[in-house]
């Protein structure tokens, strides 16, 4: 085996034994020595490839967000937003570990990290944003808005949703509860982006 081969196995392994610590505990409970004392894992070898916690944690992050893209790229989804929300569930409901590492990350990053995050999850945004202008392209937009400025709104919208999820309305609330609120409300903000809130009135 190739040292190269050999040193990417070893770094797979580590992150491997990482998405179960972070996926089980989240990145604030989640220890370094228990993810090597839990695979045989040195702490020599761990630090040979990884900084330290945030390294890691960042490559379990890269890894769960690089997952989860690929395997809905692979669905062909088109522009049909409800099939793609059903998806998201299905998929986080196989993949527990990946989920919590994926909505923390999302939802309520650490501080210190979170410029690393924003930069890990530029392929999930731009799939996300693919789906949507998918979606827009099959309607009529009202006069004098543009695909752009349907585009801009959504990506505006979208950081002020997310944001939510880490305001003190959710502070110290359970992740499932915090994942499964997001999920609904997220079709929900979909579904009114597109087609509003209020029906016009026609004027007399």
């Amino acid at each position: 085996m190739k040292k190269q081969e050999k040193t990417e196995r070893t770094r797979e392994r580590i992150v491997g034994a990482a998405i179960e610590e972070f996926g089980t505990v989240g990145y604030s409970a989640a220890a370094i020595n228990n993810i090597c004392s839990g695979h045989e894992i040195s702490k020599g070898l761990l630090y040979h490839n990884f900084t330290g916690k945030d390294a890691l944690y960042l490559a379990c992050v890269s890894c769960c967000f690089a997952e989860v893209t690929a395997y809905l790229k692979d669905q062909d989804i088109g522009d049909d937003l409800e099939r793609y929300m059903q998806l998201r569930i299905r998929y986080f409901s196989q993949h527990p570990l990946c989920a919590r590492i994926f909505f923390e990350a999302v939802l309520q990053p650490p501080a210190p990290l979170a410029a690393q995050i924003r930069e890990a999850k530029a392929d999930f945004d731009c799939l996300n944003k693919k789906i949507y202008q998918a979606a827009l392209s099959k309607m009529t937009l009202r006069p004098g808005v543009t695909q752009d400025d349907a585009i801009a709104y959504y990506e505006v919208m979208q950081e002020m949703f997310n944001g939510y999820f880490s305001s003190p309305a959710y502070v110290g609330k359970d992740l499932q509860v915090l994942v499964a609120d997001h999920e609904s409300r997220l079709a929900k903000m979909l579904d009114f982006m597109l087609y509003g809130i209020a029906e016009r009135r026609i004027q007399k």
